[in-house]
């Protein structure tokens, strides 16, 4: 019985004969699932079952895109809260210039109704520094000589008496406040008309009334103002409210603090009080000297 040698390589039908049959069946699929639509469950089908191993084969690849995505978030986040906050600084800074802007027209505005009431001729001035010395309570203005200004002449705000002009150059003018310990002002009382004289106690807020005997009309809450019996405020200008009255019988004095009724220490623009007040004339008896009285 003979024996034949297998083929080393086993051989269909060729190339050519595979391509053209498989041609034409994809050819007659794709016709009849144009016109039939015999293929919609095959592929809805061939969907469920390849809808795990995509998921599994873009897994690592959805992995990877939420990884970086966020790093570059976060980055950007960051990035953003910084921008905000610089945003919200330099809105602060506007905002804090904006209130200090309005507060200044607001105080502006409170001074030109002020100079109304006054009923006196008034500079408008403002502070430039104040005095280096911390004993004593004076500022500097940019209104001087050129100005109008001269020495003793009343510094107010749109509340009262501010202080007094001590010193004028050309262009600028040293104005001591009333709460400076060398200030004096003599002031009533608004209320019973008591007279005294305030002096100032080298705080911004303290004032202090003494020399006042325990019988005087005086109680706390009063309000003083500027009598004009000197001769150098107008009457009428408040200076201070009084904050506190202590009476002992032991003395004959009463201990009496009050509170500055204008901001001394608050605001950088003042009115400068330029026109002289009236003062009655001289009777003629006082006018005669000792020595023509002698004489008589």
């Amino acid at each position: 019985m003979g024996s034949e040698t297998p083929p080393f390589f086993k051989r269909g039908p060729s190339p050519l004969s595979r391509f053209l049959l498989f041609s034409a069946l994809s050819f007659a699929l794709l016709a009849g699932d144009a016109r039939f639509g015999y293929m919609t469950s095959v592929r809805q089908i061939l969907g469920i079952v390849l809808y795990p191993l995509q998921q599994a084969a873009l897994a690592p690849l959805l992995a990877w895109d939420r990884i970086t995505g966020f790093f570059v978030t976060q980055a950007g986040l960051q990035r953003e809260n910084a921008r905000l906050k610089e945003e919200n600084l330099a809105q602060a800074a506007l905002q804090l210039d904006y209130a200090a802007l309005a507060e200044e027209n607001a105080h502006l505005r409170r001074l030109a109704e002020a100079r109304q009431r006054y009923r006196h001729p008034t500079a408008l001035a403002e502070i430039l520094y104040a005095g280096r010395n911390p004993f004593n309570r004076r500022v500097v203005i940019d209104k001087g000589s050129r100005h109008g200004l001269e020495p003793g002449q009343p510094v107010a705000d749109d509340k009262g008496l501010v202080g007094q002009v001590t010193r004028v150059l050309p262009w600028v003018a040293e104005v001591t406040l009333i709460t400076d310990k060398e200030q004096a002002v003599p002031v009533q009382v608004a209320r019973s008309g008591a007279r005294g004289i305030v002096f100032g106690a080298g705080r911004d807020d303290t004032l202090d009334l003494p020399f006042t005997p325990i019988s005087t009309d005086i109680r706390t809450g009063d309000t003083l103002v500027t009598s004009g019996i000197d001769g150098v405020y107008p009457p009428g200008l408040p200076v201070a409210t009084v904050s506190n009255v202590e009476r002992n019988a032991a003395y004959a004095f009463a201990k009496i603090t009050c509170i500055p009724s204008a901001g001394v220490n608050r605001h950088t623009q003042l009115l400068v009080l330029t026109g002289k007040p009236e003062r009655p004339p001289v009777p003629a008896d006082s006018a005669e000297t000792p020595a023509k009285r002698k004489k008589n």
